[in-house]
C-alpha cells in the first residue's frame, strides 16, 4: 500500500474540516455524543494504518445444555433424538448440546421473539426443521453433521438484532429518519444543496474485517420523531456449520426491520452457511429495511464446497419511501470457495455506498462483482484493490476511489480483467490500473485529477486488451496514460478517450472507429483541470518534437497534448483532436481515414504572435499557430495547433489518409449582445487565426481520393477582421530510396490546403502559407521526391523542378526517345529506348541493319554474303548427294523370292529377266481397292470418302467404316508446323523443301501402314475371321509417295459366292496414276502383283507389263499446266497401241479424271473395261520378231463399218472416239463413278487448278535436283586407285547422255569434282527432239587417250521392243584403261523415247 507522511498540523485541520461538513451533528447535542464518525481523530491510527473498526468481543461460555423434555417440551433425549412435536415460546437464550438428532415437527414453532435472543445447537447427529416450521430469534446458531430446512421453513431472525459492535456508528442520528447501517450504508433523504447525492448517508457501514465470517447485528433505523421510536430493528445473526449434507429449501432471514413512513429501515444483519455439499433452492436474505430512508444491506458467506442448486440469496439495501431513487446501500455477498466478493442492490437505485475497505493479500481475493445499482467505494486514501481474477461491474454497477471534493491519493487496480457494462468508476486522485483485459460497453470511467499535480497523471494498463463500445467513455480532466500490449478499439460512435493531456502508448494496433474520439486537452474544461504547457513563445522548435523520449511515459514538463508514441498499427476512422499531437515510433503503417469528409486530426490552440507577421522556418516548422486579440478578449480566436507524427529518429513507415489531417486556425464566430456592445467601442473586430503547422516524419504517404491536409487560416470578424495567415505542411522523408530501389513515397489524390483566410468588410484576407518537404537527392525533384520527366536529369541535392535539366540533343539516336527509368536520372547520357521493337539498342537499327554494319557495312556486307550463297549451294549440293539422293522410297510389295524383276521402276525390263509367276491365290480373296483423295501435300493431305463404294458394302458396316475413315483421315492430316516448315525451305533452299516434304510423306504413309496394320481392330468388317487375323485391310503407295490405296481381302468365312466377282464384273475398273505431272513425280501407272493378278484372268502379264511400260513412257512427257496438250500423244498411243492389243483379250482401256477434291484438283488414271467384241484376225509382229496370228477386237459402233486402211486420215477414228466416249459415260454414270473420260473432245475444255504462284510452282516442281532417283547411275570402284570412280548421268526422258565425268586419281584433280557439282546443279530438262546418237562419245575417247590409252574388252547389243514393236537398241562397249574399266553406252531407237534399266 502506498504511504506518504504530511505535515501533522494540515492533516489534522484536514480531517477535523472533513469531520464538520461531513457529520455536522456531531457536536450538536450531548445524546449524539456516542456517535463514532469512519475517520476517527486519533492521528496515530492515521499514521500507522488505515481506518478499520475494532474486532468483536469473544462470546461468553456456554450454559448448560437444555432437556429435551423439561426445558423443551419435546420428546426423548438430545444425545439420541429429541422431537419437538409442539410449539415452543422462549423467554431467555437457549443452549442446546448433544450427540443425538433434533427434529422440529412439521407447523410448530420453535421461537424466541426477544431482541438479541440466542438459540445455539449444538449436536453431533442431524437436524430437520420439518415443513411450514419456523424458528424465530435474535440469533440463531446451528453446528450439525446434517441439516434440511424443508419447504416452508423458516428461520427468521428479521428486526431482532441486539445491540450493534461498539464503536460503530451503524445507527444514524438526528431526526432525518435514515437508514440504519451495516454492510451497506443507510440511506438518507436529507436534501442538501452544496453536496453531492453521494455525500450524504444514514447509518454508517462497519465489520468489514469479518465479512468473510460475518457474526455483527444490524443496526436500527432512524426516526423523525424525539418523542417516539420509528426506526426499524436490526436484522440478527444466523450462523450455520454442517459438516455433511445441508438440504436448504426453506428460508433463512436476517432483513432488517421496516420504519414505516416516519422511521427509517433497519439495516440487514448476518449469515454465515458452512458445510461441504448443499442442495435447494431456497432463500438466504439480509436485506436492509423499508422505511422512509431505507436500511443498508447486511453481510452474508456462504462456504459451502459444493452447491447443486442455486438458493435466491438478497444483501440489498431497503426501499427508501420519502426518496424512492435512493435505497439503502447494498449488503456484501461472500464466497468463501470461490473467494469472490459481490456488491448487488437487486435494480434498486441508490446514491448510497458500500465500502470497501483494506483488501487481503494473502490469499487475494479471485474476483469483485458489483452489479444491479450497487454502489462500491473505496474511501482511504492510497488504497490498493488487488484480486486474481476479475472485476466486473454490470448493470449500472458504481465503482468509486475517494472522496469527492478531495483528489489528494492514488489508488491501485490490479486485476486479470476489468470488465463494464452500463457502470461507471469514479476517481477522485489518480489511478494506476494494471489489468490483461479491460473491456466498457455503455460504461464511464471519470478521472478528476483535481489541482494537484502530484498525484494528477493516471496509468491505465491493459496487456492484451481495451474495448469501448456503445458510448463508453474515459475523462480525465489531468494526464491520462493508456498503455498497453495488444489492441485498443474504440469501435464506434460516442466511444472517447479524452484528458488534458493523453498518451497512448506500446499497442500493437489502435482502432478508432468513426464516431469515436481521442482527444487532448479537453474541451471546456473545468478551471480545476491541469493547463498543458506548450512552449508557444519559444523561437526554436521544442527538442521534444524532433527527438521525442523514447520512454513514452506521460510527461508534464513535455509540449505534447496528445501522444500516441510506439504503436505498430494505427487505423483511425473517427476524430483525434489536440493542440499538440504527436505520433512516435509507429512501427509498420498508419492508416489515417473518417468518412463523411469530416475532420480525422485537428490542432486548436490559442496563442499570441504580435505583428501579425509570418515566422517560423519552412523547412522544418514546429510553430503553434498564433490567434486573434487577447486570450480572455470578446470574440478572440485561437490559432492551429501542430500535428507531428513521426521524429527524425523514428519517421512512421507508412501514412494512409482518406478523411483529413487538420491544423486550421479559428475563425470568428459570433458573440452575444451584450459582447457587441463592448466591442462597438473598439476599432475594427478580431481577426481569424493563422493555420498551425502539420509535420510528418515519414517514409511513404498514401492521401485517397477525399484525404485533405488542411493548415488555413480562419475567418475574421464581421467588422473588418482580417483573415488569418495559411499555416505550414511539412514533408520530412526519411531514407528516399534512390536508383534502382527506388520507389514511389507519396501517392496524392487529396488535396493540400494552405490558404489564408477570408477577411470581412475592410479586413484583408491572410497569406496563403507553405508546403515544403525534404531536399531531394539526385534524379528526384518536388515535394514528393518524384523522378525527373523524360529527357532530363538532375545530378544536385534539391526539391526545386529547375533543377532537372534537360538531356544533351545529340546522344539520342533518330528511332529511340528518352524513357524515365526508376530512381531517376542522375547523370549523362540520359538512358533512350527505340521506337519499336524492331530496332534494337544501342543504335536502333533493325537486325538487318546490324548485321550489314557489323561487317564493314553495305558494300563489304554484300560482298560477303555472295560468297556465303556460293558456299552454301556448293554445303547443299553435296549434302543432298550425300543423304538424299540415296533415301529409299517405299513402294509397292517386295517381290517375290526367286523372281529376277525388279518393280522399282516397273518400265524398264530387260527381256531375258521377265519370270512368270502364278498370283492367281494372291487375288482371289481380293476384294477393291479404294484410293485416297488428295496429293499427299500439306494443304491436301490424304483422305477417304466417308460414304463406303458399292464393291464393299457387302462386306463392312457402314456406321464403323465412317468411324475408321474418321480416324484414317485423322492420322492423314498434316500438322500446322510441317507445313510451316516447309514454307520456309521453300523459300531458302528448295532442295531441303523436296526433301523435309518426303521424309514427311514416308512418315505420314508409315503410321498408316502401322495403324491398319497392328492398331486398329478392323471393326468395319463383318468378316470375324479377318478381324482376329488383321487380314482384311491393306495400305499401299506408289513409290513416289503421291497415290495411296487400301485394298479389301475377304476372310475366308462368309458364305457367299458371288463375292470376290470375278474380273469381268468389276468392270469398269479404275487404276489412278501416281505423281503429279511434274519432273520430280511425272504421272506413271502403278503395276503391283495383286493389280497384275487381277488383270491376268484376262491378259496375260507379258502383255499387261509391255502395256504399262509403253504407258509410262508416254506420261514422262505429261505435265501439269499443259495436260491439253501433253495428253495428246497419250490419248493416240492408247487408240493405236494399248487398245489394238488389248482387244483381243476383251478389255478396253481409256483415259479417264476421277475425284475432283474441293481445291479443284483431279486424280488421273484409266478406265478399265469389257469390249464389245467382233473377232477378227489380225498380223502384228510378236516380241521375238516372228509374226503371229492374234484375235483382234473391234467395237461395234452404229453407223461406223470402216477400216483403218479405208480412212487413212483417221478422222473416223475421231468419231469413233466420239461416240464411245458418251457411252462409257453413260456407263460411268451407272457404275456411280466420279469422273469422266478424256478424250480429244473433252479435252480442249479441260481445266486445271492454278494457284496465284503458278509460275513459280511450274518452275520449282520441274527443276531437277542433284542425286534426284530418276537418273541412272553407273559406280565402277576402280580396282587401280583408291576413291577412283566413273559417274554417268544420263537423261532417261530426252534419250540424251547429259554429261559423263570420269574421275580416276580424284586425289590429283579436285577441281574437277566442283566442276562436276555445278553442272549437276544447273541441269535443268528441257523437251528436245531424239537424237539417233550420243554425242558425248567423242569427248569420252578423247580423255580416254589423255589418261593413257585404251583397249576394247567386248561389246553387246540389247534390242526393246514396246508391245509387239521394236523401240530402240542399246549398244554397250567395254574398254579398260590404265586405271580404270569404262563402260559406255549408246541408246537409239525409233520411237520417242528408249528406255533402259541397268542394274548396279
Amino acid at each position: 500500500m502506498a504511504r506518504i507522511q504530511f505535515n501533522f498540523a494540515f492533516i489534522h485541520f484536514v480531517i477535523t474540516a472533513i469531520t464538520l461538513t461531513t457529520y455536522p451533528r456531531v457536536l450538536s447535542s450531548d445524546s449524539e455524543s456516542d456517535s463514532f464518525p469512519i475517520i476517527d481523530f486519533d492521528s496515530n491510527l492515521l499514521f500507522h494504518q488505515d481506518y478499520s473498526p475494532p474486532s468483536p468481543p469473544p462470546p461468553p461460555p456456554h450454559p448448560p445444555s437444555a432437556s429435551c423434555t423439561d426445558d423443551l417440551g419435546g420428546i426423548g433425549f438430545i444425545d439420541t433424538a429429541c422431537q419437538i412435536v409442539t410449539d415452543v415460546n422462549l423467554t431467555r437464550d437457549v443452549y442446546i448440546e448433544g450427540k443425538g438428532n433434533f427434529y422440529i415437527h412439521p407447523g410448530v414453532r420453535f421461537h424466541c421473539p426477544n431482541f438479541g435472543c440466542s438459540i445455539t445447537i449444538n449436536i453431533s447427529g442431524n437436524f430437520n426443521l420439518s415443513v411450514n416450521s419456523s424458528i424465530l430469534t435474535g440469533t440463531f446458531e446451528l453446528v450439525a453433521n446434517n441439516a434440511s430446512f424443508f419447504n416452508g421453513s423458516v428461520v427468521n431472525t428479521t428486526g431482532l438484532a441486539g445491540d450493534p459492535p461498539p464503536q460503530t456508528s451503524g445507527t444514524p442520528q438526528g431526526l432525518e429518519g435514515a437508514g440504519g447501517g451495516h454492510g451497506g450504508r443507510g440511506a438518507c433523504c436529507l436534501l442538501d444543496k452544496e453536496k453531492l447525492p453521494e455525500d450524504v448517508w444514514g447509518g454508517d457501514a462497519y465489520s468489514w474485517s469479518s465479512l468473510q465470517e460475518p457474526c455483527s447485528y444490524g443496526s436500527k433505523g432512524g426516526s423523525t420523531s424525539k418523542e417516539v421510536d420509528y426506526g426499524g430493528g436490526g436484522g440478527g445473526r444466523v450462523k450455520m456449520t454442517v459438516k455433511e449434507y445441508l438440504v436448504l429449501d426453506g428460508a433463512i432471514l436476517a432483513d432488517g426491520g421496516h420504519g414505516g413512513a416516519k422511521g427509517g429501515g433497519g439495516s440487514g444483519g448476518s449469515i454465515h452457511l458452512k458445510a461441504y455439499k448443499m442442495t435447494g433452492g431456497g432463500r438466504i436474505s439480509a436485506c436492509g429495511g423499508n422505511g422512509f430512508a431505507g436500511g443498508g444491506g447486511g453481510r452474508i458467506s456462504v462456504d459451502i464446497f459444493s452447491r447443486h442448486d442455486d438458493p435466491q440469496i438478497f444483501v440489498h439495501g431497503g426501499n427508501s419511501l420519502g426518496c424512492s431513487k435512493n435505497a439503502g446501500g447494498a449488503g456484501t455477498l461472500y464466497d468463501a470457495v470461490a473467494r469472490s466478493l459481490t456488491v448487488s442492490n437487486h435494480n434498486m437505485s441508490t446514491d448510497t455506498d458500500t465500502l470497501l475497505l483494506e483488501f487481503p493479500y494473502q490469499p487475494l481475493w479471485t474476483n469483485i462483482y458489483v452489479w444491479n445499482h450497487g454502489r462500491a467505494t473505496v474511501p482511504l486514501l492510497w488504497s490498493r484493490v488487488q484480486v486474481q481474477g476479475q472485476i466486473s461491474l454490470l448493470c449500472s454497477g458504481v465503482l468509486s476511489f475517494g472522496l469527492a471534493h478531495y483528489a489528494s491519493s492514488e489508488f491501485e487496480l490490479l486485476a486479470e480483467e476489468l470488465l463494464m457494462s452500463d457502470s461507471v468508476i469514479k476517481v477522485y486522485g489518480a489511478l494506476r490500473m494494471s489489468v490483461k483485459m479491460f473491456l466498457m460497453w455503455n460504461s464511464q470511467m471519470l478521472i478528476d485529477g483535481g489541482e494537484d499535480v502530484t498525484v494528477g497523471t493516471s496509468l491505465l494498463e491493459a496487456s492484451n486488451l481495451v474495448v469501448l463500445k456503445e458510448s463508453s467513455v474515459i475523462h480525465s480532466n489531468a494526464n491520462l496514460g493508456v498503455h498497453g500490449q495488444g489492441l485498443l478499439n474504440l469501435s464506434g460512435p460516442g466511444n472517447w478517450i479524452e484528458a488534458q493531456r493523453l498518451v497512448l502508448s506500446l499497442f500493437y494496433s489502435i482502432h478508432v472507429a468513426p464516431g469515436s474520439i481521442l482527444r487532448g486537452p479537453v474541451k471546456n474544461s473545468t478551471s480545476n483541470a491541469i493547463t498543458p504547457r506548450l512552449n508557444c513563445l519559444l523561437e526554436e522548435c521544442p527538442s521534444e518534437l524532433l527527438n521525442p523520449p523514447e520512454d513514452c511515459n506521460v510527461n508534464t514538463s513535455l509540449s505534447f497534448t496528445l501522444q500516441i508514441c510506439r504503436v505498430e498499427d494505427i487505423t483511425v476512422e473517427g476524430l483525434i483532436e489536440g493542440s499538440v499531437v504527436h505520433f512516435h515510433q509507429g512501427q509498420n503503417n498508419i492508416c489515417s481515414v473518417f468518412w463523411n469528409n469530416k475532420r480525422v486530426l485537428h490542432g486548436l490552440h490559442w496563442c499570441c504572435i504580435e505583428g501579425g507577421v509570418s515566422y517560423g522556418n519552412a523547412e522544418l516548422p514546429c510553430e503553434i499557430g498564433s490567434g486573434s486579440g487577447e486570450e480572455k478578449s470578446v470574440g478572440s480566436t485561437a490559432g492551429g495547433g501542430i500535428v507531428v507524427m513521426g521524429s527524425l529518429e523514428h519517421p512512421l513507415s507508412s501514412l494512409f489518409v482518406e478523411g483529413s489531417i487538420r491544423a486550421d486556425g479559428e475563425s470568428f464566430k459570433g458573440i452575444t449582445r451584450d459582447q457587441l456592445v463592448v466591442m462597438n467601442d473598439t476599432v475594427g473586430g478580431p481577426g481569424g487565426g493563422s493555420g498551425g503547422t502539420i509535420l510528418l516524419f515519414l517514409h511513404t504517404i498514401d492521401l485517397g481520393d477525399y484525404a485533405v491536409l488542411s493548415s488555413v487560416g480562419g475567418f475574421g470578424s464581421p467588422k473588418g477582421g482580417g483573415g488569418g495567415g495559411g499555416g505550414r505542411v511539412h514533408f520530412h522523408w526519411s531514407d528516399i530510396p534512390t536508383g534502382d530501389v527506388y520507389q514511389p513515397i507519396a501517392r496524392v489524390n487529396g488535396s493540400i490546403h494552405i490558404w489564408g483566410g477570408l477577411g470581412r468588410d475592410e479586413g484583408h484576407a491572410g497569406e496563403n502559407g507553405t508546403v515544403s518537404g525534404k531536399a531531394c537527392p539526385k534524379g528526384l525533384y518536388g515535394i514528393f521526391c518524384e523522378e525527373c520527366p523524360a529527357g532530363t536529369y538532375k545530378n544536385v541535392t534539391g526539391s526545386d523542378r529547375a533543377l532537372c535539366h534537360t538531356c544533351p540533343a545529340d546522344d539520342l539516336p533518330h528511332r529511340a526517345a528518352y524513357i524515365t527509368v526508376r530512381g531517376g536520372i542522375a547523370e549523362t547520357p540520359c538512358p533512350y529506348k527505340c521506337v519499336s521493337d524492331r530496332f534494337h539498342m544501342p543504335h536502333c537499327y533493325t537486325a538487318l541493319e546490324e548485321l550489314i554494319y557489323t561487317f564493314g557495312g553495305p558494300w563489304l556486307f554484300g560482298l560477303l554474303l555472295l560468297g556465303l550463297l556460293i558456299l552454301l549451294a556448293l554445303v547443299l549440293s553435296v549434302a543432298r548427294m550425300k543423304f538424299v539422293g540415296v533415301d529409299e522410297l517405299p513402294g509397292p510389295a517386295p517381290t517375290q523370292h526367286g523372281s529376277q524383276i525388279d518393280h522399282s521402276f516397273p518400265f524398264l525390263e530387260s527381256l531375258n529377266e521377265v519370270l512368270e509367276t502364278n498370283r492367281a491365290e494372291e487375288s482371289q480373296s481380293h476384294v477393291h481397292r479404294l484410293y485416297f483423295m488428295g496429293r499427299n501435300t500439306f494443304s491436301e493431305p490424304w483422305h477417304l470418302p466417308h460414304t463406303p463404294p458399292e464393291q464393299i458394302k457387302e462386306i463392312v458396316y457402314e456406321g464403323a467404316f465412317n468411324t475408321f475413315v474418321d480416324e484414317i483421315n485423322g492420322i492423314a492430316t498434316y500438322q500446322w508446323w510441317e507445313g510451316a516448315i516447309y514454307s520456309i525451305l521453300s523459300v531458302l533452299a528448295y532442295p531441303l523443301a523436296w526433301s523435309w516434304q518426303q521424309w514427311r510423306r514416308r512418315v505420314k504413309l508409315q503410321r498408316l501402314r502401322e495403324f491398319v496394320r497392328s492398331e486398329y481392330d478392323h471393326a468395319c468388317l463383318r468378316s470375324c475371321r479377318s478381324r482376329a487375323l488383321y487380314e482384311g485391310l491393306k495400305v499401299a503407295a506408289t513409290s513416289d509417295l503421291m497415290l495411296v490405296y487400301m485394298d479389301f481381302f475377304l476372310g475366308g468365312d462368309e458364305k457367299r459366292t458371288d463375292i470376290p466377282a470375278p474380273l469381268r464384273q468389276r468392270f469398269p475398273m479404275s487404276i489412278l496414276f501416281g505423281g503429279d505431272g511434274s519432273y520430280m513425280a511425272p504421272f506413271s501407272i502403278q503395276s503391283d502383283n495383286i493389280l497384275t493378278s487381277l488383270i491376268s484372268q484376262m491378259v496375260p502379264p507379258t502383255t499387261w507389263y509391255r502395256m504399262t511400260a509403253g504407258l509410262n513412257a508416254q506420261l514422262r512427257l505429261v505435265r501439269r499446266g499443259r495436260l491439253r496438250v501433253t495428253f495428246q500423244p497419250v490419248l493416240r498411243w492408247l487408240e493405236t497401241q494399248a487398245n489394238p492389243a488389248l482387244r483381243i483379250y476383251g478389255i478396253h482401256v481409256d483415259l479417264a479424271w476421277f475425284q475432283a477434291t474441293t481445291f479443284g484438283h483431279c486424280q488421273y488414271g484409266l478406265l478399265v473395261y469389257a469390249a464389245e467384241e467382233e473377232r477378227e484376225y489380225i498380223s502384228v509382229e510378236g516380241i521375238d520378231g516372228a509374226k503371229q496370228v492374234e484375235e483382234d477386237s473391234r467395237l461395234l459402233v452404229s453407223g461406223v463399218n470402216n477400216t483403218h486402211n479405208e480412212n487413212p486420215s483417221g478422222h473416223w477414228r475421231e468419231e469413233m472416239l466420239v461416240s464411245q466416249a458418251h457411252r462409257r459415260d453413260s456407263y460411268m454414270t451407272r457404275k456411280k463413278s466420279y469422273g469422266g473420260i478424256i478424250v480429244t473432245n473433252s479435252l480442249r475444255m479441260l481445266e486445271e487448278k492454278r494457284d496465284l504462284f503458278y509460275l513459280i510452282s511450274f518452275i520449282v516442281h520441274n527443276t531437277k535436283p542433284v542425286g534426284h532417283q530418276d537418273l541412272v547411275g553407273l559406280a565402277f570402284l576402280c580396282p587401280f586407285l583408291r576413291g577412283s570412280m566413273l559417274y554417268s548421268v544420263i537423261d532417261l526422258g530426252a534419250q540424251q547422255a547429259l554429261h559423263v565425268s570420269i574421275l580416276c586419281g580424284m586425289s590429283h584433280h579436285g577441281l574437277m569434282l566442283l566442276l562436276h557439282l555445278f553442272v549437276d546443279i544447273l541441269t535443268i530438262t528441257v523437251n528436245r527432239p531424239r537424237v539417233k546418237s550420243s554425242p558425248f562419245s567423242h569427248g569420252i575417247l578423247a580423255w580416254m587417250k589423255v589418261n593413257g590409252g585404251f583397249f576394247q574388252l567386248d561389246w553387246l547389243r540389247v534390242k526393246f521392243y514396246n508391245l509387239n514393236l521394236l523401240i530402240g537398241t542399246l549398244q554397250i562397249w567395254r574398254f579398260k584403261t590404265a586405271r580404270c574399266i569404262v563402260t559406255i553406252m549408246s541408246c537409239s531407237g525409233s520411237h520417242d523415247k528408249c528406255q533402259i534399266h541397268i542394274p548396279h
